[in-house]
């Protein structure tokens, strides 16, 4: 959380204004959002002239024979990735993939925040990742960027939750409206997939940010759409319709071989023991080799590519080959610690399959077809519209991009169908899978419970036993006959979490093998249920629900796996107990609003003046309140926590407190 914080009195008539205060919020936004997009796109041309424009220069100075003169095209996706990874690790372990989820998460279940230092991190991770050939795109980022500046500025007016998630949302629109020059799309974009609501209030706000940030992007970079057409595309006969049908239902197919592509690769990765740079090594090889021994159409944002496509100028054979390089490009770069989007790798996928099958149409038809450029154009909204679930933005940003509004039934369509036909393939989307891995799919209408308000941090164990996996099976059985711990982590020297060998696997495996031999390797489980500190007991629930475990390992994310202690459900459950009669005491200290409904209550967030003697030192017991209020959390520098009767108040913290709507004024009057 950043610590500047604006004058209070500042403060004060942002959060009271209703309308003005939030407008001039949304355009602050939008203008960091629009700047922060332009910045990006010069990071990414600086890294793309460092690597690539005057990496050329190296193999021609070392005289280097035949196909060697292209060595920089090898190498540089391996440095680039080697670099992202090392960045992100060190400074911001979220800012690793494609951002979209992660700004998912914090609206649904972290009240907006994300951390400040995430926007710098990710701009620089992913210029590094785009510039360097990785395979991926500018919208992750750019939405993760300005969703950071929106958070930043609701963090530093002091707003509620509910606000910063609005900014948030601005942020993103921001970010999506200057990127493609598209500000309508950005709009839905922010209301679709980060909101998922259409609310007026929303609605307006958002416009207001992302045509902010458009205009700054225009002002600077030109008014000219992301795809320049050679000529507009239209529907040529009402035969083609059924085409375009039939082309729906294939990239709907397509869509869901790509997310799921996108989340396998992600898994055989984090199976693979080696260190974090090894992957990167292999992964940035494997994309510079597609590049050096292919073509390096699948590098980057893929821009030149879906431009070729669209100008019906690439033949049938390298479309369909660069359908699946690109998949294969993209997953690899995700997979091995690379930073960026999926919605261009997207664009890139349905332009080249929709291309292909064009050239089958016009071969087959040839006068009743539009150009397999039609095709591409229809095909590029499909797979992306299918694969996010957003037929809406992905309809609209195609539009904008291509300023072409002629292609407009075909591409309903075509979309449509796409987004039914990967929906039935599968529940999830390309966000929405890592949004469930990270705990966040549940929607803001859930009942507050003590379940939401306890986190891991607070339960888990600091004590815990670890193995090495080079540890003799018949030592640690000796080991267990004397303890009553039934699982171990097993942990590699530096304490990263490779994996758990619980009792029933170890007697397993010296009842089928010779015990001499046999070691904790043999017989550890390498794919681990895991949970961070700043999960909720909800999501420790439902983990422990999936399995029949007696403890789970907590790391510091599921990218680093540091571990860092052990929640065991004995603790977990002793803890919410303990949480839910202090709980209760509160309730009833506070004048009995047990009787409070989440539709009558109202958060209002108060940080702690260092003038405020009524609070300063004082224990929450000893703390008079307006009658129905309580105080649920505190945020204390970068943490977040649930007090106790005995929790003292210190200066500089933020008290989440609830009331009833009746008392809502006398708690406002108490905050000052």
């Amino acid at each position: 959380m950043t610590s500047f914080r604006l004058p209070r009195h500042i403060r004060y008539r942002l959060q009271r204004s209703a309308t003005a205060g939030p407008v001039v919020l949304a355009v602050i936004v939008g203008l960091l959002a629009g700047a922060w997009a332009i910045l990006f796109r010069w990071l990414i041309r600086a890294v793309q002239w460092a690597l690539f424009d005057q990496g050329s220069r190296i193999p021609a100075q070392l005289n280097l024979p035949g196909m060697l003169q292209n060595l920089h095209v090898l190498l540089a996706p391996a440095i680039g990735m080697v670099v992202v990874v090392l960045i992100v690790r060190r400074w911001a372990p979220e800012a690793r993939g494609h951002g979209v989820p992660e700004v998912q998460y914090a609206v649904r279940a972290s009240g907006g925040n994300i951390r400040a230092r995430v926007a710098s991190v990710k701009a620089l991770a992913s210029a590094i990742s785009i510039g360097s050939g990785g395979s991926v795109g500018r919208e992750g980022p750019i939405v993760q960027i300005g969703s950071t500046l929106g958070s930043v500025v609701g963090r530093v007016t002091g707003l509620g939750s509910e606000q910063k998630k609005l900014l948030v949302a601005c942020g993103a629109a921001g970010g999506v409206g200057a990127t493609f020059n598209a500000p309508i799309a950005g709009v839905l974009f922010a209301l679709e997939v980060i909101l998922g609501n259409f609310a007026a209030r929303s609605f307006g706000l958002v416009v207001v940010a992302s045509v902010t940030a458009t205009a700054l992007s225009r002002a600077v970079l030109g008014p000219e759409p992301a795809f320049s057409l050679l000529h507009r595309f239209a529907l040529v006969s009402p035969r083609e319709l059924f085409l375009y049908l039939i082309l729906g239902s294939l990239l709907g197919l397509l869509a869901t071989l790509y997310v799921r592509s996108i989340y396998t690769f992600e898994e055989l990765f984090e199976r693979w023991g080696s260190s974090a740079i090894l992957k990167a090594v292999a992964g940035g090889l494997t994309i510079g080799a597609m590049g050096f021994f292919g073509t390096t159409l699948v590098f980057g944002v893929g821009y030149e590519g879906m431009e070729l496509a669209l100008a019906s100028r690439l033949s049938l054979q390298l479309m369909l080959a660069l359908v699946f390089l690109k998949i294969l490009a993209t997953s690899v770069t995700l997979a091995a610690g690379g930073s960026g989007g999926v919605f261009a790798p997207a664009l890139f996928i349905g332009a080249m399959a929709g291309g292909a099958f064009g050239a089958v149409a016009n071969g087959l038809f040839p006068g009743w077809t539009a150009p397999s450029g039609a095709y591409a154009l229809v095909g590029m909204a499909a797979v992306f519209g299918a694969a996010a679930h957003a037929p809406i933005t992905a309809v609209l940003i195609l539009f904008e991009m291509t300023d072409d509004y002629l292609i407009i039934l075909p591409l309903m369509l075509a979309v449509g169908v796409a987004y039914l036909t990967q929906s039935h393939a599968t529940g999830d989307s390309i966000y929405s899978v890592k949004l469930r891995r990270l705990g966040g799919l549940e929607g803001p209408e859930r009942e507050v419970s003590v379940l939401d308000m306890l986190l891991v941090v607070d339960a888990m164990s600091e004590e815990y036993e670890t193995v090495s996996e080079d540890l003799q099976a018949l030592e640690l059985a000796a080991r267990a006959r004397s303890r009553r711990t039934r699982s171990w982590p097993v942990t590699d020297p530096e304490g990263k979490l490779i994996g758990i060998v619980a009792d029933t696997d170890l007697e397993l495996g010296l009842i089928e093998t010779e015990g001499d031999s046999l070691t904790v390797a043999d017989v550890m489980t390498t794919t681990v249920i895991t949970l961070r500190p700043q999960d909720t007991m909800r999501v420790a629930f439902r983990r422990f629900s999936m399995s029949d475990v007696q403890q789970i390992p907590v790391v510091t994310d599921e990218q680093d796996r540091q571990l860092v202690g052990v929640l065991r459900r004995y603790d977990m459950l002793w803890a919410y107990k303990t949480l839910s009669d202090e709980h209760d005491q509160l309730l009833e200290k506070g004048g009995g609003p047990a009787r409070l409904s989440t539709e009558g209550v109202v958060q209002i967030d108060f940080e702690v003046p260092p003038e405020d003697r009524r609070l300063i030192g004082r224990r929450l017991k000893a703390v008079t309140l307006p009658p129905d209020s309580i105080i649920t959390l505190i945020r204390r520098g970068d943490r977040i926590f649930v007090p106790h009767g005995g929790t003292r108040v210190e200066a500089g913290d933020i008290l989440y407190l609830l009331t009833t709507r009746e008392h809502e004024a006398e708690l406002k009057s108490w905050t000052g």
